[in-house]
């Protein structure tokens, strides 16, 4: 049997702002990060194919770039449907700013999806360590794409995708740590802030994005 999902899912800013008030009574260190970051607003995004896709779209760039691709992309008809994204050609995808590696990835993904392999919708119901596994098993997504989509197309709650360049430079700023993290030590230090770590990365992204307007890009 299925274990039960362990707090709120993070579709409100209400449930996000309860889980980062039990962050703070687990590890104190947050507080000051609170208290800095201000209020943190969850990122609702759609669900099934259209939400991998929107995914794959933001891997590896600014937030800005990847509104504006996506922007193009999901005004291109059939996008958005697994079925018809496989009849679209590579140039018309590509035209829209889809890098030819992202062009092929999202096919991969609709593929699966088409032939029965891939089944999205059932996520909802998995512990986030099993919902990660059974993504990561099909090609073309990798642990961040898998985990961003759980965080922000399916709510999940305890979800902290380790290798994010912007939450490494966060918790090390945050936590005033001598050294930026390696992805093996942010899987440690995150671990104590289960089951709460979705909030916990909304918490250092928002303070990330703030210490940048304030004082310029963190290096």
């Amino acid at each position: 049997m299925t274990a039960a999902l362990p707090s709120p899912r993070i579709d409100s800013a209400e449930a996000i702002a309860q889980c980062i008030d039990a962050l703070v009574g687990i590890d104190p260190r947050l507080g000051p990060v609170r208290d800095f970051a201000g209020p943190v607003q969850p990122r609702i995004n759609p669900t099934g194919f259209a939400g991998i896709a929107k995914v794959v779209t933001g891997q590896q760039l600014s937030v800005t770039s990847a509104a504006a691709i996506w922007s193009r992309f999901e005004r291109l008809p059939g996008t958005l449907d697994p079925v018809t994204y496989l009849t679209l050609s590579e140039e018309a995808v590509r035209a829209t700013g889809f890098s030819g590696g992202k062009f092929r990835t999202v096919r991969v993904i609709a593929e699966a999806i088409v032939a029965g392999e891939l089944d999205l919708d059932h996520l909802e119901t998995l512990p986030a360590a099993e919902a990660v596994r059974y993504l990561v098993a099909h090609k073309g997504i990798g642990p961040w794409t898998a985990e961003v989509y759980l965080m922000f197309c399916v709510g999940h709650p305890d979800v902290f995708p380790a290798g994010d360049l912007a939450l490494l430079k966060a918790v090390q700023h945050g936590l005033g740590l001598d050294a930026r993290p390696s992805i093996k030590e942010m899987i440690a230090i995150a671990a104590p802030w289960a089951p709460y770590r979705s909030s916990a990365a909304l918490l250092f992204w928002r303070y990330f994005a703030v210490m940048r307007d304030r004082e310029g890009i963190l290096l």
